[in-house]
């Protein structure tokens, strides 16, 4: 027994010396514990009690009083008030959110105040706030988003009154059990619905409040526009304004298919240059004035230039994710250049995540936010990892290996962001992209030099009316990645539809990155190993074998990895694209009419379709179910069942009514059925069930 004490005495002595080391990484993972406590929250099926909300600030005292006693005990205790902290940052969040709203069913006319005008490949898109829906109706306290008709000569701006009859719906539901949850982002978001108008739109110019510099982005967005018709003109608006809405859906695809389409989201780069060319620039033109560069502290100026004109970029391309978290690290990046402390690391980082999940807590749910901290973090960890080797390759050599050395370090850095978000991208996206690296050699630094510093001159230029030149030669800019991006998307392979990567999964690989770039120490390489779980994840679920969407004119049959569809007449061409991505394909076969297929997986029939897994199910087409009722452990149809079966599950128009979409796996344990509504729970972003109406009565519940 002595010697198993010394034993244990001696591996708590070896834990407590190589935690102290740590010393200094311990604080990074407080935003880890805070992001996994908003997370739990999400993962709920019942909303929680809002008094949970006072469970933090009793742990953060205890761990401020253990930290200074016992420093691990205290760290545990600190991880555990950061995660309740986070998880009642979410709660407050959504306590405080207004309840969503029930569009009316039939076409109306609505009036609201304009807060934001986008415009698209055809006719205008709206947000309005202060909304009615109908003269005698209520103000709404969600915004609402309606499409103009493509022929309406309609020109609203922000701070507009804007009255329109049109056909309102409430946020779309998951496509399937798990998928992207449209509701809940709409829900913390503050919108209501979406609609089209199916009338012309009547102006009443300034009645209203608009958001700040809403209406200069509206301005920015048309003048560019005209000035550079095409998709030049659309994608230099984007990066100036931050909506891609006018961008052609093929460019889209190419910018996407290439690895380019983060240019497209202004972020970090983006933001980099508009502060640093502001902060030279301004460093510039004191120099110039001899009396005044003595007289005045030409870097304190120029570094308040520089955070003044991001904030202004920030607030003007809308405030999004991407741009919350690249403002608040060049911020701290600024400060810390004034101050003389290390500019970039990352506490910095961490301190922007905090700042966003403080604001924003829904957004970590989001690839916006996964895929930008995800790069950061990469880039970071790898330029601290890398930085007394890169050093030593520098040297005094000449120039030509210092421009080796840029090119390498270019090449690197798309590398590692690249590996760092692949993951992120493939779970939401369910693609691939393989030669990034090569599109961002020559995309991005036609970008850093050429496009946004002539976009920011020609906004500067704008109040003048003399923007063309410097508009012309961003639209040259333009033009040129959008030649690489189209070149490069039509090499062989270059983009791949794959399985995606589970949210577990997601999860796993997440932490196994921070712990491999948080860490100092040897043990950081045990990163790699949560890190390779989670991108092997994809193979270890099972997809369902079947799918019915909400409106049953849907129906997806997985069969020897093949996958069938019988579509109706309206069915959601958006619920098929997500659900090829879920099954990591790119195009889907009809249901035949007639025969045997999916090696013999799938037989079809004029009275419809058996699909021989596991225990089986039956698709009907027409015909009296009963012939197949205890054949098989679940009978689909499109249209309503009123016949009833003890022995088998039924799913039909009215089941994806009540519960939303439902996915079916068969298995040999046996039938597995869940429906949307089970997946998601009672949450205050999910609709109650719709009540039977009179001329539409449900049947009996099925026991």
């Amino acid at each position: 027994m002595t010697a198993i004490a010394v034993r244990w005495r001696a591996v708590l002595t070896w834990v407590q010396e190589s935690f102290a080391a740590e010393r200094q990484q311990q604080a990074l993972w407080l935003p880890v514990a805070m992001g996994a406590g908003i997370l739990f929250y999400f993962s709920l099926r019942t909303e929680p009690d809002a008094r949970l909300i006072w469970l933090a600030p009793p742990l953060i005292i205890a761990a401020f009083i253990l930290a200074r006693r016992l420093p691990f005990c205290g760290w545990l205790c600190s991880m555990m008030a950061a995660c309740s902290f986070g998880f009642a940052v979410v709660l407050w969040h959504a306590q405080r959110a207004a309840p969503p709203i029930t569009p009316p069913s039939r076409a109306m006319v609505i009036e609201g105040i304009v807060q934001n005008v986008e415009a698209l490949p055809q006719g205008l898109r709206v947000t309005l706030a202060e909304a009615r829906l109908g003269p005698d109706a209520s103000t709404l306290e969600r915004s609402l988003r309606l499409r103009l008709r493509s022929d309406d000569g309609a020109r609203p701006a922000p701070g507009d009154l804007l009255r329109v009859r049109a056909l309102i719906r409430p946020p779309a539901a998951p496509a399937y059990p798990g998928a992207w949850d449209f509701q809940r982002t709409a829900y913390f978001s503050g919108q209501g619905g979406v609609g089209f108008a199916i009338g012309p739109a009547e102006v009443t110019p300034g009645a209203g409040q608009a958001p700040p510099l809403s209406g200069l982005r509206t301005t920015l967005e048309a003048r560019v526009m005209a000035a550079l018709p095409g998709p030049a003109g659309a994608i230099s608006a984007a990066l100036l304004t931050g909506s891609q809405s006018a961008i052609p859906a093929a460019d889209l695809n190419a910018m996407r298919d290439s690895g380019l389409a983060h240019l497209l989201s202004v972020s970090g780069l983006h933001i980099a240059i508009v502060m640093s060319v502001s902060f030279w620039v301004c460093r510039l033109l004191l120099a110039l004035y001899r009396p005044l560069a003595l007289r005045v502290p030409g870097k304190m100026l120029a570094g308040c230039a520089a955070l003044l004109a991001g904030g202004f970029y920030m607030l003007l391309t809308g405030a999004q994710v991407p741009m919350q978290r690249s403002f608040a690290m060049a911020c701290l990046v600024t400060l810390a250049i004034l101050a003389g402390r290390k500019a970039i690391s990352l506490r910095g980082l961490a301190w922007a995540a905090a700042v966003v999940m403080i604001f924003d807590p829904a957004s970590i749910l989001g690839p916006s936010f996964q895929m930008s901290f995800a790069a950061v973090l990469a880039l970071i960890a790898g330029w601290e990892a890398l930085q007394p080797s890169l050093t030593k390759l520098r040297g005094d050599r000449g120039w030509a290996r210092r421009v080796a050395l840029g090119v390498m370090g270019l090449m690197l850095t798309s590398i590692l962001a690249g590996a760092a978000t692949a993951p992120f991208g493939l779970a939401h996206f369910g693609r691939l992209q393989w030669y990034g690296v090569a599109a961002n050699a020559v995309a991005v630094p036609l970008t850093s030099f050429i496009i946004m510093p002539a976009g920011m001159l020609a906004a500067l230029l704008m109040p003048l009316g003399l923007e063309a030149p410097a508009l012309w030669v961003m639209g040259l800019g333009v033009e040129g990645v959008l030649w690489v991006a189209r070149i490069v998307a039509a090499w062989p392979g270059a983009t791949q539809a794959a399985m995606p990567i589970p949210a577990w999964g997601l999860m796993v690989f997440a932490f196994g990155l921070c712990w491999l770039c948080l860490w100092r120490s040897w043990w950081r390489a045990f990163g790699v190993l949560p890190m390779i779980l989670g991108l092997s994840s994809a193979a270890f679920v099972q997809p369902p074998h079947i799918l019915v969407s909400g409106d049953a004119r849907l129906i997806a049959i997985s069969a020897a990895d093949t996958l069938f569809l019988q579509r109706q007449t309206g069915a959601s061409s958006l619920t098929r694209d997500v659900w090829l991505r879920l099954y990591g394909q790119t195009a889907a076969q009809a249901l035949p009419a007639e025969g045997s297929t999916a090696e013999g997986k799938l037989r079809c029939s004029a009275e419809g379709c058996v699909v021989d897994e596991g225990p089986g199910a039956f698709l009907v087409r027409r015909g009296n179910i009963m012939a197949q009722c205890g054949a098989v452990a679940v009978i689909i149809s499109a249209e309503p069942i009123r016949q009833r079966c003890r022995q088998s599950i039924l799913i039909d128009r009215f089941s994806v009514w009540r519960n939303g979409p439902h996915a079916i796996w068969l298995l040999p344990s046996g039938t597995q059925v869940i429906s949307d509504r089970a997946w998601r729970g009672n949450r205050p972003w999910v609709p109650p069930p719709p009540l039977p109406r009179a001329a539409a009565e449900p049947p009996a519940p099925i026991e």
